[in-house]
């Protein structure tokens, strides 16, 4: 083992099931990683584990093989009918219930456990059909899950495993409530095995543990050091008009094969790849806005290196296993600090070197300090000549621009929740509703000018007429002496003085 982000811990130590460690063979796995050398004992036991590390330490593995033991070595619960699911764990987003599914295949290539996957965007009737089989392990986001069960489509009943991954993102998209509603339909929770994996374990997060979970066992990896000690980070201080130059010219220069560019919006992901493509750079886009079958060709073409450069939103990028990947550009800076962490946690994953650059901008420049304090230094900053600022040709640029597009910080958050859950797991009519009034929306937006712009004039009808406005009667005032200041106060009728003066009537 020479290794450095795994310890000197073989999986041959503890006692798995042998098909279990012939799937571990097969893929290469050897030696433990810190966060599967400190849980395993505890969860293989059947105790509850709420474990923290960094994304990429190998947190999937842990709680899989916890899950396929507990599976293969104990009996159904009484009255467990064959085809109902035993373990459920629950993803915040597809790409990421996808990922957990791979490796589950992966693993228990050999136990015959059969293991089903759910989640929203595609395949619903794929995917009715498959619950009606057998699913020992079913895997799934929340949205999703509950359409189905509130369909009958299964039961949770006999389930005596549950897995929360990505824990702190579920309370960052809203799925608390879908995460309670889920868990209580399953036995309680002293007769199930509770396991929650997060890359931060906040009080939020630990309620939720101590609500759900029997007595959990905490574990944090490296609580001391946010960042991976192999991710070198910098950061510029760009304007508006030079972060698209900056970052051209900084992808000509990197020869790294894989290359993440996030961004705080689908809109600027779309922007900022078009952007790239007129300036010769190819890249793909992942967003809410991309089907899911696309999203999947992209992600694939990404991985395999025929895509060098992938533009993201945070929510479509969480919890993808994606290798190598050479530089993080933080086109924006997230508004999150516990974001900015997963992001550059793509890359410099399992032991191996990253760099993540942050272009700090006026319009996000906000958070920086949030940033700086819980990770626990300051961004190195670099300047910018003149020399790095690449000579760009300007791209079409996305029709719904304007206010709608500045979005808050809340306003973020809707739109994040809004990528995650696909569709809505009270039916899809509001859905349907909401893509219609967005279309309505964008028509009204190409067809309005800009404001301040008249529209071009090929005719003397092109331009609007000026209308005069009435001018408005001016409202009456009243007026009460300051008796402490001898100064006289005047405030329009329909208006209050303070609490100190009283309401004085109008003077006629």
């Amino acid at each position: 083992m020479t290794e450095k982000h795994l310890t000197d811990h073989k999986f041959t130590e503890f006692s798995l099931d042998d098909r279990l460690l012939r799937g571990l063979a097969e893929a290469g796995f050897e030696y433990c990683t810190p966060i599967q050398a400190q849980s395993l004992p505890h969860a293989l036991d059947g105790t509850d584990v709420a474990g923290q590390a960094k994304t990429g330490t190998g947190k999937t593995i842990a709680f899989l093989l916890a899950c396929c033991q507990r599976l293969l070595t104990r009996e159904p619960l009484p009255g467990y009918q064959q085809g109902e699911p035993r373990a459920l764990i629950l993803a915040p987003t597809r790409e990421l219930a996808i990922q957990i599914h791979k490796d589950a295949l992966l693993l228990g290539r050999f136990t015959g456990l059969s293991i089903g996957l759910v989640y929203g965007g595609t395949g619903y009737e794929q995917q009715k059909n498959m619950l009606s089989g057998n699913n020992d392990i079913l895997i799934g986001t929340p949205g999703r899950l509950i359409d189905f069960y509130r369909q009958n489509l299964f039961s949770l009943k006999h389930a005596d495993v549950a897995i929360l991954d990505e824990a702190d993102r579920m309370f960052d998209l809203g799925f608390i409530r879908d995460i309670r509603y889920l868990l209580r339909r399953m036995p309680a929770a002293d007769q199930r095995l509770n396991l929650l994996y997060s890359a931060t374990l906040s009080y939020r997060v630990m309620e939720l543990a101590f609500e759900h979970m029997n007595s959990p066992m905490e574990i944090k990896v490296d609580s001391d050091e946010v960042i991976a000690d192999k991710v070198v980070e910098t950061s510029y201080y760009p304007s508006d008009e030079e972060k698209l130059p900056l970052l051209v010219n900084q992808l000509k220069q990197i020869r790294s094969d894989r290359v993440l560019v996030f961004v705080n919006t689908r809109y600027a992901a779309e922007d900022v790849a078009n952007a790239l493509l007129v300036n010769g750079i190819e890249s793909a886009t992942l967003s809410g806005d991309v089907p899911q079958k696309k999203r999947e060709k992209l992600l694939a073409q990404f991985k395999e290196g025929k895509k060098r450069v992938l533009v993201a939103t945070d929510v479509a990028a969480r919890g993808l296993h994606i290798p190598s990947v050479g530089h993080v550009f933080n086109y924006d800076l997230p508004q999150d600090a516990e974001d900015y962490v997963h992001r550059i946690g793509r890359t410099a994953r399992a032991g191996a070197s990253g760099e993540a650059v942050s272009f700090i901008c006026e319009k996000y420049a906000y958070s920086i300090m949030e940033i700086e304090e819980f990770i626990g230094h300051s961004l190195p900053k670099n300047p910018i000549d003149p020399s790095m600022l690449a000579p760009i040709q300007a791209a079409p640029r996305h029709r719904g621009r304007g206010r709608d597009r500045d979005r808050s910080r809340h306003g973020s958050g809707r739109e994040q929740h809004r990528e995650a859950r696909g569709k809505s797991p009270r039916g899809t009519g509001g859905e349907k509703r909401s893509g219609l009034r967005e279309n309505q929306e964008d028509r009204v937006r190409a067809d309005k000018p800009e404001s301040g712009v008249n529209p071009p004039s090929g005719h003397a009808d092109d331009v609007s007429p000026t209308v005069a406005m009435p001018e408005l009667p001016k409202k009456q005032e009243i007026v009460r002496e300051d008796t402490l200041g001898g100064k006289e106060i005047r405030q329009p009728q329909n208006q209050r003085f303070s609490r100190r003066f009283g309401e004085v009537p109008a003077i006629g």
